[in-house]
């Protein structure tokens, strides 16, 4: 089967993720939809996940394998696997999550049948790192609403997890947006904007295993370090994540294709909705602002020390 045949590809960032990469890729080539091909890239890990993905690379026709040798960020590894799929369909798996052996063919099953569906997902049920179930997850992202500005209403309300983003996309859809972005939730803008291109479709069976676990990005981790994970060049910067995420809502409705009552519509609601919780954005921008003033003190500082430095050995020099 030649490359540009495959009719799904699944785009596979990993990163120092030896301890579950091979069930997770057992898992997915364990499918009983085969029309597929995985793609690995590796960003720059240190530990054994460049020797395993090498070893199923080699076993495997439908399997590539990419290193980047420098870490370059989940970001851009999302959206680096992104840009090298050619299936009409596109899945992102994480290197720690499973996937029963019909979540493909049940996703690609709706997809082929309903044009309008530009994300179909399983549900799903959350795992610890043993593969213990802890519990079924509800993700009430079902949206087979017409207008747009419901679904994308509906899923601003009812997004918490975004397992959905896991789910099998229509990869020309996934192609006008952009895709996963360097700060924090962008795969909730993601979701968000999707949801103003076509309808989401949850398949009813528990098909998709999220693991949680203290190694997950994800796993109770601060701005910072979640900002580092999405980028390391950014952890140094300054996170305003909800102010951040909100600004990247207003630009989704701006470039989607909806009409222009229905924009409208989206905007007064993404306003209200801001000064509803304006107290968060509130205290997000108080922190900002003490954390430019103290950078601004620091370098003031930096520079008034150095200036006397020079002021004491002139003097210094002169006496002697």
């Amino acid at each position: 089967m030649t490359r540009n045949k495959y009719r799904v590809s699944i785009g596979m960032p990993v990163y120092n993720a030896g301890k579950y990469l091979q069930k997770t890729v057992d898992a997915l080539l364990s499918q009983s939809y085969e029309n597929f091909e995985l793609i690995l890239s590796d960003n720059a890990s240190t530990d054994n996940t460049e020797e395993i993905c090498r070893i199923y690379a080699r076993t495997d026709h439908r399997i590539r394998y990419y290193r980047s040798e420098m870490n370059m960020g989940a970001a851009w590894n999302f959206n680096y696997v992104f840009g090298l799929s050619v299936g009409e369909y596109f899945k992102w798996a994480a290197a720690d999550d499973l996937c029963a052996p019909e979540l493909l063919q049940r996703c690609v099953d709706v997809l082929e049948c309903h044009p309008e569906v530009v994300v179909c997902y399983a549900k799903t049920r959350i795992i610890d790192e043993h593969d213990v179930v802890l519990q079924d997850y509800h993700d009430d992202l079902h949206l087979p609403m017409k207008s747009p500005r419901e679904r994308f209403v509906k899923l601003m309300r009812s997004l918490r997890l975004c397992n959905a983003v896991f789910g099998v996309m229509r990869r020309d859809i996934l192609g006008k947006t952009p895709l996963i972005g360097n700060y924090i939730g962008s795969d909730i803008c993601l979701l968000a904007e999707l949801s103003l291109y076509g309808k989401f479709f949850e398949v009813p069976e528990y098909l998709f295993f999220r693991r949680l676990h203290p190694g997950a990005s994800s796993h109770k981790r601060s701005n910072v370090h979640q900002m580092e994970f999405f980028d390391p060049k950014r952890k140094e910067k300054i996170v305003l994540p909800w102010c951040r995420r909100r600004y990247e809502n207003f630009n989704s409705v701006k470039r989607s294709p909806i009409r222009l009552h229905e924009k409208l519509y989206l905007y007064c609601y993404l306003i209200f909705n801001t000064i509803r919780c304006g107290k968060k954005y509130a205290a997000e921008l108080e922190i900002a602002f003490k954390q430019v003033l103290f950078k601004l003190w620091i370098k003031l500082f930096r520079f008034t020390s150095g200036r006397m430095k020079n002021q004491i050995n002139t003097l210094l020099g002169k006496r002697l």
